[in-house]
């Protein structure tokens, strides 16, 4: 199996004419792509690598003044956009509700739903290794600008362990954040497949607000990871964003933006310690099982009313990409099962019934066995099962409400 992390490497400029250069770049890739986005737009959405090279090629070349890789990689980038924009429409189909009969609708939606084209707005540029870029004896980055290869030292702490052979670099962006410049690259490296026959833990894990991730694994032991500090910082954050929003000065805009980087490396960080957290704490040979949250809303009764209306879905999917990768490293696998009724299933004797859980006590009752338990612990424990069963065979394992539940 082979797997991928990007690597975040800062970058060190000798000089001012570096950085123009690559300002320059980056600005021409930027209207490359928006100059082939129009196109695909307009042309019902023709996304064959083959055919844009023949027609936009020469223009990319004399438009941009790109050069040769560069103008099939501006192609390259703008059909993945629309790739991801496609999957991202067909995972969230429109609803709508007929007013005469009242009944909901579920419409698939495709690309022909865009009212535009897919615009590009940031600068940045995507490089190809050896063509584009390379990383020379001296411990340099050689990168090709359209002023030509310039030279540049990387700052990333742990970026020597990459070079150790096991690893495999590809396509690198380009881009600048906060005044500083970084490279992003991409590396893969083969490991093993995952063997269900060799599994030595099935971990299931709730994720939430109130507790970033509650686990229980076959052994019937749980483990809660506490997310009242989270939602403390978010609070605070969202509380120094409206007083900034409520000034609407330039600075205030400038400190806005810091503050919503400030904010998202410090939950990105969060997320890194809690996924290494939980594959150390497990080690190898791990099936970890989680949610698929798409389409899940959170009860947020017990949040701080400025928190209530946010969406935070972005930081779940990150923890399990975090996890993920770093399962993978450690000979283990993540996978995702049905979130339908986890939070209303008993484990005990399966009734099924929405009204056995107290949100407000944070408590699940089953009026059947009156058992009792956590609800973000019952939640878990559902999660097991289902681990468990796709363990045993089952290739999508689910709950299902029976007539007599």
């Amino acid at each position: 199996m082979e797997m991928q992390v990007i690597v975040k490497v800062k970058l060190n400029l000798a000089n001012a004419e570096i950085a123009s250069s690559f300002t320059n770049t980056m600005e021409q890739y930027r209207l490359a792509c928006n100059y082939v986005s129009e196109y695909i737009f307009n042309h019902d959405f023709d996304m064959k690598q083959s055919r844009l090279n023949k027609v936009l090629y020469t223009n990319l070349r004399s438009l941009f003044m790109l050069k040769s890789q560069m103008a099939q990689s501006v192609i390259r980038t703008v059909i993945a956009r629309y790739k991801t924009v496609k999957t991202q429409m067909k995972r969230k189909p429109y609803k709508h509700q007929d007013i005469n009969t009242g009944e909901w609708y579920r419409e698939i939606r495709d690309l022909t739903w865009l009212q535009k084209p897919i615009t590009f707005n940031r600068p940045q540029v995507d490089l190809q290794r050896n063509r584009d870029w390379s990383y020379l004896s001296s411990g340099q980055l050689s990168i090709n600008t359209l002023d030509g290869r310039v030279k540049v030292t990387p700052v990333c702490h742990g970026f020597d362990q990459y070079f150790d052979g096991t690893w495999k670099f590809g396509l690198a962006k380009l881009l600048k954040t906060s005044g500083k410049w970084y490279l992003h690259i991409s590396a893969t490296k083969t490991v093993a497949d995952f063997d269900n026959q060799t599994v030595k833990h099935v971990v299931g894990i709730d994720r939430g607000l109130r507790f970033l991730a509650t686990t229980y694994d076959e052994q019937g032991q749980t483990s809660f990871f506490n997310g009242k500090a989270v939602i403390r910082k978010r609070a605070k954050y969202q509380k120094l964003r409206a007083k900034l929003q409520a000034k609407g000065t330039k600075s205030a805009k400038r400190r806005l933006k810091k503050l919503s980087g400030r904010e998202n490396r410090w939950m990105t960080d969060v997320n890194h310690r809690l996924s290494k957290t939980l594959v150390q704490k497990f080690g190898s040979n791990t099936l970890f099982v989680l949610e698929d949250l798409t389409g899940v809303s959170f009860e947020r009764t017990d949040l701080p009313k400025a928190l209530r209306n946010q969406n935070k879905s972005w930081a779940f999917y990150q923890l399990e990409q975090f996890l993920t990768y770093k399962a993978h490293l450690n000979n283990s696998e993540v996978i995702e099962v049905s979130a339908k009724y986890t939070s209303q299933r008993c484990p005990k004797c399966g009734t099924i019934k929405k009204s056995n859980r107290n949100h407000d006590l944070h408590e699940y009752h089953c009026i059947n066995c009156d058992y009792r338990s956590n609800d973000d612990r019952l939640g878990a424990m559902n999660i097991q099962l289902l681990g468990t069963q796709y363990i045993s065979g089952q290739e999508q394992p689910k709950f299902e409400l029976t007539t007599n539940a």
